[in-house]
């Protein structure tokens, strides 16, 4: 009769490619059960936005299969994603903080911002978005949310975000009338801001996304310095221009100790929705050279396409609305690459001894 020891050993075999490692020396697998021929377990992942969780699922059944006397083999997927340590005060229930930035704007950082949180949404994450851009929200229209208002408690202290896609979204935008000129000194926009991510009832989130403005200024530095953010992700277009500015976003993250996850080339090509031909009229390969010298990756490139423009405008992301495009799967393995880095970054976190002292 096949033991449990012998269903361990053969997804011993499977070997997780980011860690370097077996599913079973990670810990991912659990709740063997064996009842005669049949065998169940499940495997745990680091996030449901696994790139490989199929290929794991496939291997495992294969693997059990080949035991001597078992006939039927269910493997149950679940996740719980892993939060990394950190010596800050984080938002309670929030596993990791997002940026995701530009040097300049213009480039569809905002854009980008809403498809990644309702593609990471998709996959059954909890997922929060965080417009800290107070004097150009963009996420109320994108999300389809212009004119509502979130709701805040008695007292007046807590204020309750409003969702849409499956995700959790906050903004200033939310608070003041759509065409109102905010006219902030930066003193008034950190404490905006610290008020958008400690006063906001966001609940348990595995991942908040936190649209930023664009540049290297308050903002930024508010959000680094009040709460602990798991990495940023750079967003450019290949413009020469573009890329300047992308570079010292860069460094101003590496200077506040924030890991750059990667960089997304947007409007890489623009898709002609007449014949559609591709044509890089932004110039092209200008994140490719920027990624291998700041020794990071190219996360995705995203084209520049007349529908994702169309239903940002209209409040449909085109990962909801068309969510069999190629733009929509471009996005949806964006939300992968990122969960993956998110997962690696926190591991090496939690495989770090800490020395107690007493």
């Amino acid at each position: 009769m096949t033991t449990e020891a012998a269903v361990l050993k053969a997804l011993s075999q499977i070997i997780d490619p980011d860690f370097g490692k077996d599913i079973v020396s990670l810990g991912f697998v659990k709740d063997v059960k064996i009842d005669g021929s049949s065998v169940s377990f499940t495997i745990e992942l680091t996030t449901p936005a696994c790139p490989v969780k199929e290929e794991f699922r496939r291997q495992a059944d294969e693997a059990v299969m080949a035991l001597t006397g078992i006939e039927r083999v269910h493997v149950n997927m679940t996740s719980r994603v892993t939060a990394g340590i950190s010596d800050k005060l984080a938002i309670p229930g929030i596993a990791n903080i997002i940026a995701i930035a530009s040097g300049k704007g213009g480039v569809g950082k905002s854009t980008t911002s809403v498809n990644l949180a309702v593609a990471m949404a998709q996959t059954g994450a909890r997922v929060g978005l965080l417009d800290a851009d107070i004097y150009g929200p963009s996420v109320p229209r994108m999300m389809g949310l212009s004119g509502f208002r979130p709701e805040v408690d008695v007292e007046g202290k807590t204020i309750y975000p409003l969702e849409n896609y499956g995700v959790k979204t906050m903004s200033i935008g939310y608070l003041v009338e759509e065409n109102k000129a905010m006219i902030w000194r930066g003193p008034m926009v950190a404490g905006a801001l610290g008020q958008l991510l400690g006063d906001v009832a966001w609940g348990e989130l595995d991942y908040l996304f936190v649209d930023m403005p664009p540049g290297t200024g308050d903002a930024q530095l508010t959000l680094t310095q009040k709460v602990p953010v798991t990495g940023a992700v750079m967003v450019t277009t290949p413009q020469d221009i573009a890329l300047l500015d992308c570079r010292k976003g860069i460094d101003m993250f590496n200077e506040v100790h924030v890991p750059t996850l990667g960089i997304v080339e947007n409007m890489s090509q623009f898709i002609c929705p007449h014949c559609g031909e591709s044509s890089p009229i932004f110039a092209e390969g200008g994140a490719d050279r920027l990624a291998q010298e700041y020794k990071t990756g190219v996360l995705a490139h995203i084209p520049l396409d007349m529908r994702i423009r169309e239903l940002s405008d209209s409040g449909t992301p085109v990962v909801a609305a068309l969510p069999d495009s190629e733009q929509a799967v471009a996005y949806r393995q964006l939300a992968g690459e990122i969960a993956r880095k998110i997962s690696i970054i926190n591991r090496r976190k939690i495989d770090i001894p800490v020395t107690v002292q007493g």
